[in-house]
């Protein structure tokens, strides 16, 4: 049985505050996990981390992480020593959340997020081998740890080296690690796949990690997603990771800058009375 869960910015405006609210809220509505900022995490300190992992722990959530790294820690970046960064500051991460116990830190881990391709460029394979070469020096210290490097696939508007599954599935191929994997997200493999259902499958076993959410950015239920072709793809390769939700209905803050919410998406909706909505509509269509 797949864990249902849900993105801390679901409700946030801002990518680093406190998580240990969104844990209760997460619990009090009946999710199974709870996504949390893996920057976030890594800046606590032991007490911070601890006080997080034990909360959680006592309301029967379990924990993910996820990041879009900025550009000083482009793990990809033609600048060595930006470089260099990304790689110390992924570690931090792996370190923080091996720390916590272990498990997924997914997102745009590969490269800096947003991010366009760069002027000029027409062959975008040597910042991709950058990129692999990095991913490299950190997935042993995640084997070590019990981290789950997950990268994620998304459209080609926030980010230009992993668009497909099949550009995910070879990019993992190649960093050749148990503990780097990718992750799918409906909202993207909306936009970029020619067939969701069949990106899915492609993945397979390589599949580490899963976010839903509508072609509208809405809670599941509230778009046009075939949901019926996307748990039919996750029940064939036998998908038995989270599945979290992650919906962005709020303008204004850094999340609504980044993501690019330009309107008011709530629609006088509750925002708990939606999560808990969409809670029982993914737990219909996964049954």
């Amino acid at each position: 049985m797949n864990r249902i869960g849900i993105y801390y910015a679901y409700w946030a405006q801002d990518w680093i505050v406190d998580m240990l609210p969104y844990v209760d809220r997460a619990a009090d509505l009946g999710f199974d996990q709870l996504e949390v900022h893996a920057g976030a995490v890594a800046r606590l300190d032991a007490a911070g981390r601890a006080a997080l992992r034990d909360r959680a722990a006592a309301r029967g959530l379990a924990l993910s992480y996820c990041i879009g790294l900025t550009r000083e820690y482009d793990v990809a970046a033609a600048d060595a020593a930006v470089r260099a960064a990304g790689i110390a500051w992924l570690e931090q991460i792996i370190r923080a959340v091996g720390e916590m116990g272990g498990g997924s830190v997914g997102g745009i881990i590969y490269s800096a997020w947003p991010e366009q391709m760069p002027a000029g460029m027409l062959d975008k394979r040597p910042a991709l081998e950058r990129s692999i070469a990095s991913l490299r020096r950190v997935a042993p210290l995640a084997e070590s740890l019990g981290v789950l490097l997950n990268v994620e696939v998304v459209n080609r508007f926030e980010q230009y080296l992993l668009n497909t599954s099949a550009e995910a599935i070879a990019y993992v191929r190649e960093v050749d690690s148990p503990n780097v994997r990718l992750m799918l997200d409906t909202f993207h493999l909306n936009i970029e796949e020619d067939s969701i259902g069949a990106a899915i499958v492609a993945a397979g076993p390589l599949l580490g990690h899963f976010h839903i959410g509508e072609t509208n950015r809405l809670p599941p239920g509230r778009g046009r997603i075939p949901w019926a072709e996307v748990v039919a793809a996750l029940r064939q390769i036998d998908y038995r990771g989270a599945i979290v939700m992650e919906p962005f209905v709020q303008v204004g803050g850094e999340v609504g800058r980044d993501i690019r919410v330009y309107r008011d998406l709530r629609a006088g909706r509750d925002l708990d009375a939606e999560a808990r909505a969409a809670l029982a509509f993914t737990r219909a269509a996964l049954a």
